[in-house]
C-alpha cells in the first residue's frame, strides 16, 4: 500500500508543492474535473511533463478517505534524468555503456533492490516507463540502500522507443527471458550493452521482446519455474560486469 507520506491530495497543496520545487512522479485525475484553478494547474503538470493520468472518483476515495478536491500527486524521492544526456555522457567519458530497462516491474521493493545491484554493477542508468512502472518511493530508497540517488533514473513515455534509441546509439539490447533460446553467459557482453528485464507475472512485452537484439536466459536446475525479478537482474548484470571487466584487463 502507498505510504501517505508519499502522496500529495488537493489542487492547492499541489500547486504549493510544485512551487516548491518537489518531484513528483505522476497525478492521478479525476475525470470531469472543470474551473480556473484545475485548468491553471494542468498547465503547470504540463510545463513541468509530469504525467497526469485520468480515473473515476471511486479510485481516489480508495486512496483516502479526505477531501482530495480530485486531485491525489505521488511524490518522488529523485529528479529524473534525461536517457539522452546519460547516454552522451558516458560516451564523452570514454566508458562502456551499461543500461537497465525494466518493463511492468511495479514492486517498489522489487524496484529498490534492482538499484541496488545495479548501482554495485556499474549500471549508467535505469530506464523505467510513465506507466506501468514501479515509483521512486522512500520505500523504493530504503530497500535500494540508497543507490537509488546515485544511480540516474530516467523515465520514458514508450519503452519500446528507448531500445530504439539505445540501438541508434550503438548499445546491443539483450532482453531476459525465459523464451531466450541461449544463455545468458553465451551472450557477449563486452559491448555497447542495454538489458531488458519484465516483471515476474507479466515479463517482458511483446513489442519489446520482438525488437530487441538478443533474448537470454538464465539457466536453471530446480524445478522452480522462474527466479525472483532482483536476484535474476544482479546475475545477468554481474555476469556483463565479469565480461566488461575482462576486455578492459
Amino acid at each position: 500500500m502507498q505510504d501517505k507520506k508519499d502522496l500529495i491530495f488537493g489542487m492547492r497543496p499541489l500547486m504549493e508543492a510544485l512551487d516548491s520545487g518537489k518531484n513528483i512522479s505522476k497525478v492521478l485525475w479525476q475525470a470531469g474535473l472543470s474551473g480556473e484553478l484545475s485548468q491553471a494547474l494542468r498547465r503547470r503538470l504540463q510545463e513541468r511533463e509530469i504525467p497526469v493520468q485520468q480515473v473515476p472518483q471511486t479510485r481516489l476515495n480508495r486512496i483516502t478517505r479526505g477531501n482530495h478536491q480530485g486531485v491525489i500527486a505521488f511524490l518522488s524521492e529523485i529528479e529524473y534524468a534525461q536517457l539522452e544526456t546519460v547516454v552522451q555522457d558516458v560516451f564523452e567519458k570514454g566508458e562502456m555503456p551499461l543500461v537497465l530497462l525494466l518493463d511492468r516491474v511495479t514492486d517498489v521493493r522489487n524496484f529498490g533492490a534492482i538499484a541496488r545491484s545495479a548501482e554495485c554493477a556499474g549500471v549508467h542508468a535505469i530506464v523505467i516507463p510513465e506507466k506501468g512502472g514501479a515509483l521512486v518511493t522512500a520505500d523504493a530508497v530504503r530497500t535500494s540502500a540508497g543507490a537509488l540517488f546515485r544511480v540516474p533514473v530516467c523515465r520514458v513515455k514508450r519503452l519500446n522507443e528507448a531500445v530504439r534509441f539505445l540501438q541508434a546509439s550503438g548499445l546491443i539490447v539483450t532482453a531476459c527471458t525465459e523464451k531466450g533460446a541461449p544463455s545468458v553467459f553465451d551472450i557477449d557482453f563486452s559491448v555497447p550493452t542495454a538489458i531488458v528485464m519484465g516483471s515476474e507475472q507479466d515479463g517482458i512485452s511483446s513489442d519489446i521482446i520482438k525488437i530487441c537484439d538478443h533474448l537470454a536466459r538464465i539457466p536453471m536446475r530446480g524445478r522452480t519455474g522462474s527466479l525472483n525479478v532482483s536476484v535474476a537482474a544482479g546475475i545477468i548484470l554481474f555476469e556483463v560486469l565479469r565480461q566488461q571487466s575482462l576486455k578492459s584487463e
